[in-house]
């Protein structure tokens, strides 16, 4: 179909043949047809990636917004745990046999009472 197509363009250009406008205009008509029809198509592949890099923009705000805040609370949770730390720290500076004493008192006392219950049993 293209090649009578062409046979024809050419036969019309060369001055053979009915009406020159005619033949030249429709064979015209059916490759600008073409290319719009192309056109088209690439005009909506190019919204549809237009569109998608919008939402790859939005997404990539999204997470550094969130990755912003993530840092955020992980300092103040730093901050929280130093402070923790330096506290025991002062704590186990304190008195050593103080410490030692409470916590075996309070493991007789664990003892005691443990002895106490089976013992009523």
């Amino acid at each position: 179909v293209l090649s009578n197509e062409l046979d024809l363009i050419v036969t019309c250009s060369l001055g053979e043949g009915g009406p020159q406008g005619n033949y030249v205009a429709s064979g015209y008509s059916v490759y600008e047809e073409e290319n719009e029809h192309l056109q088209e198509g690439l005009k909506a592949k190019v919204n549809a990636l237009k569109h998608l890099s919008i939402d790859i923009g939005n997404e990539v705000k999204y997470q550094n917004k969130m990755l912003g805040e993530m840092d955020t609370d992980f300092d103040s949770t730093g901050g929280l745990l130093g402070s923790t730390m330096g506290r025991l720290k002062l704590l186990a500076r304190g008195s050593q046999s103080k410490v030692f004493c409470y916590m075996l008192l309070f493991a007789l006392f664990v003892f005691i009472v443990l002895y106490w219950v089976i013992k009523l049993r």
